[in-house]
């Protein structure tokens, strides 16, 4: 984790839910550290969410949050979280 050692990591979350907004998102990631940028990209034609998104984090932080989010339930579907 964190091969680059760097002091941020931008985790890559997905399977959300499309219920899923970037408040909640960042709730569930602040449960593990200040979160410094969420991104959840909208499709360019409808605006609804695309069902992934870049959640910014120190990094041990992250790689907690990684870790005990990657297959946790989040608003009906299974998370997949990574680096």
């Amino acid at each position: 984790f964190n091969a680059s050692n760097r002091e941020i990591v931008k985790l890559y979350v997905g399977n959300l839910s499309y219920d899923t907004d970037e408040a909640r998102l960042k709730e569930h990631f602040g449960t593990f550290g200040e979160v410094t940028d969420c991104f959840m990209p909208t499709h360019r034609e409808t605006g609804r969410p695309r069902g992934f998104a870049f959640v910014s984090m120190k990094a041990a932080e992250a790689e907690e949050a990684c870790s005990k989010s990657n297959g946790m339930e989040l608003d009906g579907r299974t998370l997949r979280v990574n680096e």
